[in-house]
C-alpha cells in the first residue's frame, strides 16, 4: 500500500493565545493534516484545550481572551476580520468531554443544526438524521425511537449523538475534548472505533489525558506542557522513541 500523502488541514504560524495578562498558549508552530486523527496530550492545564478551541475560535467566547500569530484552516487565516464565525463552526464540528444533548427527542437534536442552516424539507431532514446517526455508529440502537427524549440514552450513546449532531452539518473538521473521559470502557472502545471510521471523512483533533487512547486512534500525537508544544510527530514515534526527556517522562508516567 502506497503511503498516504499528507496534506495540511490546519497550520497555526506562531499562534499565542492570552486570557487577560496570561499567557496561555506560547508560539505554537504545528501542521495538522487532513483526514488524520492528531492526539493533544500533556498534563492538566498544559494548553491542549486551550488549542483546540482556537480552531473553531470558541476562545472568541471567554472575556479577556486574544490571540496572536495565525491560525490557518486551507489555507485560510481565520483570525482575519472577514471571517464568520457561524460558518466557520460549521466547519469546525466540536464534541465535549461531557455529553450535551439537548432535551428534545433524538431527531430533533440531529435536525437542530440542518435546521438552523435552513433545511426544512421532511425528507431531507429525515435523511440527514439517519446518515449522521448510520455515521455515529448509532442508528441501529435508536431508530425505533427517533422521537423519544435524548437524555433516555445511555451516556456512551449520548455521547455518540452528540457527534451524529456534530456531522450533521457536514463539518470538514472534527474537534473532540476528551471524549470518554466520562464513559465505561464498552463504551469508549465503540467511541474509538467510531474515530477509526470517521478519520476516512474527517479531520479529526482529540484532546485526551489516556496515553492509551492516544496511541491507538491517532496517526500523529503533540504534546503540550505549561503551553508549549514541547514535542509533535507520528505517534509511534512519541510513544516509543521521543525526542525530548519530557515527552518520554510524561509517556511513560514519570510525571503528569
Amino acid at each position: 500500500m502506497g503511503k498516504k500523502q499528507l496534506i495540511p488541514k490546519i497550520r497555526a504560524k506562531d499562534l499565542s493565545v492570552y486570557y487577560g495578562e496570561k499567557k496561555a498558549l506560547h508560539n505554537i508552530v504545528i501542521d495538522l493534516y487532513e483526514r488524520e486523527v492528531t492526539a493533544f496530550i500533556g498534563p492538566s492545564g498544559c494548553g491542549k484545550s486551550t488549542f483546540l478551541r482556537t480552531i473553531n475560535r470558541m476562545n472568541d467566547l471567554v472575556e479577556g481572551a486574544r490571540v496572536t500569530g495565525e491560525l490557518e484552516i486551507d489555507t485560510i487565516n481565520i483570525y482575519q476580520p472577514s471571517v464568520d464565525t457561524v460558518e466557520l463552526r460549521k466547519r469546525v464540528g466540536m464534541v465535549f468531554q461531557k455529553s450535551t444533548p439537548f432535551p428534545k427527542s433524538i431527531f430533533d437534536n440531529i435536525a437542530f443544526g440542518p435546521r438552523l442552516n435552513g433545511v426544512t424539507d421532511k425528507h431531507v431532514l429525515e435523511k440527514i438524521v439517519e446518515e449522521s446517526l448510520q455515521k455515529a455508529a448509532l442508528w441501529d440502537e435508536v431508530k425505533d425511537r427517533l422521537h423519544s427524549s435524548a437524555m433516555g440514552l445511555s451516556g456512551g450513546q449520548q455521547q455518540r449523538l452528540c457527534i451524529a449532531r456534530a456531522i450533521a452539518v457536514d463539518p470538514d473538521i472534527l474537534l473532540m475534548d476528551e471524549p470518554c473521559s466520562a464513559l465505561d470502557p464498552i463504551s469508549t472502545a465503540k467511541i474509538e472505533e467510531l474515530i477509526l471510521q470517521l478519520k476516512e471523512n474527517f479531520t479529526i483533533v482529540i484532546v485526551t489525558h489516556n496515553m492509551q487512547q492516544a496511541s491507538r486512534v491517532s496517526e500523529f500525537t503533540a504534546f503540550f506542557y505549561m503551553g508549549h508544544l514541547v514535542e509533535y510527530d507520528q505517534t509511534r514515534k512519541i510513544f516509543t522513541n521521543p525526542s525530548k526527556k519530557e515527552t518520554e517522562d510524561y509517556v511513560t508516567g514519570r510525571f503528569g
